[in-house]
């Protein structure tokens, strides 16, 4: 790894603050930010509106090629599928909350995006990046497992159910958590030699001052 060139993973449950914390890395340290729980919100998406059932994602995985590109919008990373991106409100409707977590945890949605997220390291070089933060569930056990720094986000239930209300989605958190932690494929768990916060206790900026203390930035 280039030593001007850093890589944070950070993973955590719904809620636990990874999306305020890799904005603010982005932002603040010219990271590339990569949101997968956005990817899985996408392919859903593209599910629901090509009207394609859980039961039928194996098939049509199998018998379709989908196109994954990146857009970048300022700092964020966007994930386009056959050339289209959706917009948050289509990721975040009421179909799509409920259907995304089973779509996540079946293996070929998680195999054709393996790849395409690993890749993002390359796109965030060529694009002159100082970094890549990457979020999600599994980024520091699978898909960035030699990321420079892990980052595991924890906070109180009642405080990420808070958290959710305020970006107007309403989440069964205990539920989420119990599927994500126990499907088969790339659980949610935090992985070996990650760096623990409690965004609970910690405020962005704490948040933000003991990550880039770990990087040796600022």
């Amino acid at each position: 790894m280039s030593k001007d060139f850093h890589i944070v993973a950070i993973d955590g449950g719904a809620g636990t603050g990874k999306s305020t914390t890799a904005s603010i890395l982005s932002e603040r340290l010219r990271f590339m930010h990569v949101d997968t729980g956005s990817h899985y919100r996408t392919i859903t998406s593209y599910f629901v509106k090509n009207k394609i059932g859980l039961e039928e994602i194996n098939e049509y995985l199998a018998r379709n090629e989908l196109n994954l590109e990146t857009e970048i919008d300022e700092r964020l990373a966007k994930i386009s599928i056959n050339g289209s991106i959706f917009e948050s409100a289509e990721l975040r409707n009421e179909e799509v909350n409920n259907l995304v977590s089973s779509v996540a945890s079946i293996s070929a949605v998680r195999e054709k995006l393996f790849l395409y997220q690993r890749s993002q390291i390359k796109v965030a070089k060529e694009n002159n990046f100082q970094g890549l933060v990457m979020e999600g569930r599994d980024i520091g056990t699978v898909i960035l497992p030699d990321a420079e720094l892990k980052v595991f986000l924890v906070a109180d239930q009642g405080i990420r159910e808070a958290r959710r209300r305020n970006d107007g989605e309403i989440d069964q958190i205990e539920s989420r958590d119990r599927m994500d932690s126990n499907r088969r494929i790339a659980p949610l768990k935090e992985s070996d030699g990650s760096l623990r916060i409690d965004t609970t206790a910690n405020g962005v900026e704490e948040v933000f001052a003991i990550i880039s203390d770990k990087l040796g930035i600022l």
